[in-house]
């Protein structure tokens, strides 16, 4: 059954490591925390590599993400997959890596979609099924 759950996060941590620093490109290491509130009720970790382009702005990054916590009232852990292909515009992918979700989440699948406002709040809509 296709089921979505919404909510909002803040990021409570960010601890960023440039690791490549040349013209046109830095790259960087980045590990940063979140706290999920609604029917994602939890924390996370996130790993990210990133790359900014000559100017400094953010132009490319893919990420593993840890979430531990509720889902709909169901306890459990699974890893998310972030993979944002540009800064022209491309659509930010979030998936479920399929075979991550353990307890009551074992099985799940699906894709969360992040909104970040003017003000910088971030929700998310997540579409998922469990198995």
């Amino acid at each position: 059954m296709d089921r979505q759950a919404e909510g909002a996060f803040t990021v409570d941590g960010w601890e960023p490591e440039v690791v490549d620093e040349l013209p046109g490109a830095t790259l960087a290491r980045v590990r940063l925390t979140k706290t999920f509130r609604g029917a994602l009720a939890g924390t996370s970790t996130v790993h990210m590599i990133s790359a900014a382009d000559g100017e400094g702005r953010p132009a490319a990054y893919t990420a593993f993400e840890r979430y531990t916590g509720e889902l709909d009232g169901r306890k459990g852990s699974f890893v998310l997959q972030h993979c944002a292909p540009g800064s022209g515009g491309e659509r930010l992918v979030v998936a479920v890596v399929p075979g991550t979700g353990t307890e009551e989440l074992a099985g799940i699948t699906g894709r969360l979609d992040i909104r970040i406002d003017d003000e910088g709040n971030h929700t998310y809509a997540f579409h998922y099924t469990l198995g």
